[in-house]
């Protein structure tokens, strides 16, 4: 067994090697594709602008303080969408998981609105919570929801029924129930939605901040789309899909870094 360790990380290493060159080669093919199409003419001038354009344009953005103001709203809104919206579905997700009736007699819908696009609830939001910032955290936080409350049912389903029997046993508290047994049962299908429903958080935020608003990253991407300032709008959304990329990525190593110290062995 000693002898097949090393030979085991060296094979997963080798993979990872591999895996980081197919993507630096595909990001290379979309950067060439890229600056191929916008020196070719095809397409209306600055409709591809090159990356160099883009490249002065991200450069000017990181200059300009009022960029980050913009930045900080939008981050704002999504982050206390996402935690009312994660919340609730939540909350919901384990209530269906732990009650059968309830189930049958809800979860449908849950389903059933769940492709929905949320955007047409913006109106119904707007009226509720005014033009301001209200109306858009409300749109991430019903974006966010059903992805959440759909994978902490499906994670409930999951758990081991020694587990809640257990807890039962010891007459633990419905608080008790859910923080001892529920929560660390089930955290990877939560972590999956918690990172599903930030990308559908940061979805319907932009589009509400892109309907009607006058701060805020959608704001300043439907004013570069507007005044056909191409290389910034295209910097806009460079910036927001990195920001994006890097909480995903974030949570995900929290969780397996989480998951990683639970099955080593104390020294």
């Amino acid at each position: 067994m000693n002898r097949a360790a090393p030979a085991a990380n060296a094979a997963v290493a080798a993979t990872g090697r591999r895996v980081t060159i197919v993507r630096i080669v595909i990001i290379a093919v979309i950067l060439l594709g890229w600056e191929a199409l916008s020196l070719s003419g095809l397409l209306f001038r600055d409709v591809v602008p090159s990356l160099a354009a883009i490249g002065r344009a991200i450069g000017r953005l990181f200059a300009n303080a009022y960029f980050y103001a913009k930045l900080g709203i939008t981050v704002g809104e999504i982050g206390v969408g996402l935690l009312i919206g994660g919340v609730c579905g939540l909350a919901t997700g384990i209530l269906l998981g732990a009650n059968r009736f309830l189930s049958r007699a809800y979860e449908s819908f849950i389903y059933y609105l769940g492709p929905t696009p949320k955007i047409i609830f913006f109106p119904v939001m707007i009226m509720w919570f005014g033009v301001g910032s209200g109306s858009k955290i409300a749109m991430g936080a019903v974006s966010c929801f059903f992805p959440i409350a759909i994978s902490a049912a499906s994670g409930m389903r999951q758990i081991d029924r020694v587990l809640i029997l257990v807890g039962k046993s010891f007459r633990a508290s419905p608080w008790q129930m859910v923080s001892k047994i529920y929560l660390p049962a089930m955290r990877d299908p939560v972590v999956n939605g918690v990172r599903l429903g930030l990308g559908v958080a940061l979805i319907g935020t932009l589009l509400a901040e892109t309907k009607l608003s006058n701060r805020g990253m959608g704001y300043l991407i439907i004013q570069a789309y507007s005044t056909f300032d191409m290389p910034k709008m295209y910097a806009l959304l460079i910036v927001l899909f990195v920001l994006a990329i890097g909480a995903n990525a974030l949570i995900g190593r929290l969780n397996r870094g989480d998951m990683r110290s639970r099955l080593l062995p104390p020294p």
